[in-house]
């Protein structure tokens, strides 16, 4: 563990740390900024920085942040096209200055917890996933994304390279699921503490609606969500899907989309919510690092049919495993739209075993308290070895 040198000692000591929370990128809503908001309302003293923003689209706590930017979001309409800029990333946050931080919390699924630290700074990653661009989801954005796919796979090695070596530069990971924990310990060679995200289970609640004859998808447009898996899938089945998100896939899904599926663009949360309480269950084709959505959906009476593997291991208990819990959805193998097609005709031979108060308990126990708490807990022995005052908030509100 870095201790800091003496003449920074008395500095830190006092309850004026400077703190930098680091986060990729501001462009959306999704799950990382879900936790970034909370880190905000933890930290509200603290500075934000980040590769890039789209004012206004992240909600008010982050917002509301003294916000700093890298010299890509200077570039014109960086905001349609910044994926693709993967190989020049590293560098980009690399030349933004946290010389003069104490703490410096890192909440990255890309190049965030390669920022640089001043000798003595306490670095504190919450790694969402390691890169997932060149690491275990590679493959799909190598293919679909034409130019920049020949980009990384031409950089993919020095981009490994580049992320294993600043992963040293971090003094503790905590992980977002055990499945992330694991690709922590095989790509870096580092232990971390699993912390999982929360959800906003004031929010996200059952309602009056009746349950309605649709599926429903909530997710980014990316490749790695494997959205194309779930159109060929439902047309196969023609049950009616509902795929609400946005994303740089788009243009090419909405090409041959069948009759029963529907792309119904970004929605705002009670939009979300609204889906959640008709639709007559979630499905995740994709193999996530945790999977926010399927939590959501529970907290909001619906079961989740999910591709077995990744974070989904850790949030969904299957209808087949023995638990007092009770179900709360089903796992499926292989991750083909021929697996997901047979998951959706299993369920409904078992449907009527969900339970919607069950689903709803298991969700509870993954509240944004207890993340605070949890995240507080981790951080709390690193700030005592070196006599810092803990920084949070008395006051958390949202």
């Amino acid at each position: 563990m870095t201790m800091p040198s003496t003449g920074r000692q008395i500095s830190q000591a006092v309850s004026k740390m400077r703190i930098a929370i680091v986060h990729d990128w501001l462009t959306g809503m999704r799950g990382g900024e879900k936790v970034l908001s909370l880190l905000c309302r933890l930290m509200p003293q603290a500075q934000l920085l980040t590769l890039l923003r789209v004012p206004g689209v992240c909600d008010g706590p982050i917002e509301g942040m003294n916000i700093t930017t890298s010299f890509l979001n200077r570039l014109p309409g960086i905001r349609h096209y910044y994926r693709h800029l993967l190989p020049i990333m590293p560098t980009a946050i690399q030349r933004m200055d946290v010389s003069d931080y104490d703490l410096i919390v890192s909440s990255s699924h890309c190049v965030a917890k390669g920022v640089r630290r001043a000798p003595g700074a306490l670095h504190v990653c919450y790694c969402h996933t390691p890169m997932r661009y060149i690491w275990d989801v590679a493959a799909p954005y190598q293919e679909r994304m034409r130019l920049a796919g020949l980009a990384l796979r031409a950089f993919s090695g020095r981009l490994r390279a580049w992320d294993v070596r600043t992963s040293q530069g971090v003094d503790c990971f905590l992980a977002n699921s055990r499945a992330v924990a694991a690709r922590i310990r095989a790509h870096y060679g580092r232990e971390s503490q699993v912390v999982y995200p929360p959800i906003n289970t004031r929010f996200f609640t059952p309602g009056d609606e009746p349950r309605e004859d649709f599926y429903l998808m909530v997710t980014a447009l990316t490749p790695y969500k494997r959205v194309d898996q779930a159109i060929a899938a439902f047309a196969s089945l023609d049950r009616p899907l509902r795929i609400i998100g946005s994303g740089p896939e788009r243009r090419r899904l909405s090409r041959r989309l069948p009759a029963n599926v529907r792309l119904m663009g970004w929605q705002g949360g009670e939009g979300v919510r609204n889906h959640y309480r008709r639709c007559r269950a979630l499905v995740m084709p994709q193999e996530e690092d945790f999977g926010l959505t399927a939590l959501e959906a529970m907290a909001c009476g619906a079961p989740v049919i999910a591709y077995g593997a990744g974070g989904a291991l850790e949030t969904v208990v299957p209808v087949d495993q023995e638990s007092d819990v009770g179900p709360t959805g089903l796992l499926y193998t292989p991750q083909t739209p021929d697996g997901l097609a047979a998951a959706v005709n299993r369920f409904e031979r078992v449907e009527g075993r969900f339970d919607k108060r069950r689903l709803v308990a298991w969700a509870h126990r993954f509240t944004e308290d207890r993340f605070l708490d949890e995240f507080r807990q981790a951080v709390r022995p690193l700030l005592q070895q070196r006599g810092w005052t803990e920084p949070w908030s008395n006051t958390i509100t949202g």
